[in-house]
């Protein structure tokens, strides 16, 4: 009730916001998303990208893997719409709008799936994790890229202190609402650390092969695979 209708905000500017308020690390992020993707998944892979926003990461495992099959599902119709005109383009993924915790794919159907910053924004991302793992071939590869509650109490506070300010005046100045991405910080606060996300992958059916830390382990990349 409350995300979707905020991304539907914020999605012509969603991608300039990632990349200006994470100074650039956001794009060398989601290229080790794509690396990690590419080392696991095979020619001709059937890629599911989570919570796709406008596409950058479905569009970039598209031009990686040769003969993909690349989808992406998002919560918000009109981050999808905006998907939607980029792959007019070009040849390019498959957007649709729909819920990471009641996906219309079939059992065991997809070779990899990608998730940037998506498993936070899901109202229960433990569901969100066992649909994945529905979808998800055995061997399969999921890759996500998040924000996660940082274990050190001075880091957490520094850290969500620096996006609280910084997030509540980019939404002021670029859309008139605070909220718009002043909410990242709670929803941080609400989160779990990258420990018990990595553990939480366990128990939903995968074996963490990988996780990569940024930002003290404010920011991680998890490389797990389907059992």
């Amino acid at each position: 009730r409350f995300v979707t209708p905020m991304f539907d905000l914020v999605a012509p500017r969603y991608d300039d916001f990632t990349r200006a308020f994470s100074y650039g690390m956001d794009r060398g992020w989601k290229r080790a998303v794509v690396r990690e993707l590419v080392s696991r998944a095979p020619h001709g892979a059937r890629v599911l990208d989570l919570a796709c926003g406008t596409g950058d990461l479905a569009f970039a495992a598209a031009a990686a893997i040769p003969h993909s099959r690349v989808a992406g599902v998002d919560a918000s119709s009109r981050m999808i719409e905006l998907a939607r005109a980029h792959a007019a383009r070009a040849v390019a993924p498959a957007f649709a709008v729909g819920d990471m915790a009641r996906l219309a794919i079939a059992d065991a159907s997809v070779d990899a799936i990608t998730a940037g910053y998506a498993f936070r924004n899901a109202p229960d991302y433990c569901a969100a994790l066992r649909e994945a793992a529905r979808v998800l071939r055995p061997g399969g590869v999921l890759v996500t890229l998040d924000f996660y509650r940082p274990v050190s109490p001075l880091w957490r506070a520094l850290l969500l202190a620096y996006l609280r300010v910084a997030g509540n005046a980019v939404g002021w100045w670029w859309h008139r609402e605070a909220l718009a991405y002043g909410y990242i910080a709670p929803s941080i606060a609400a989160f779990v650390s990258w420990q018990r996300f990595r553990d939480e992958l366990i128990v939903s059916g995968f074996d963490v092969e990988t996780v990569r830390r940024f930002l003290l382990g404010g920011v991680a990349i998890h490389v797990a695979v389907r059992r």
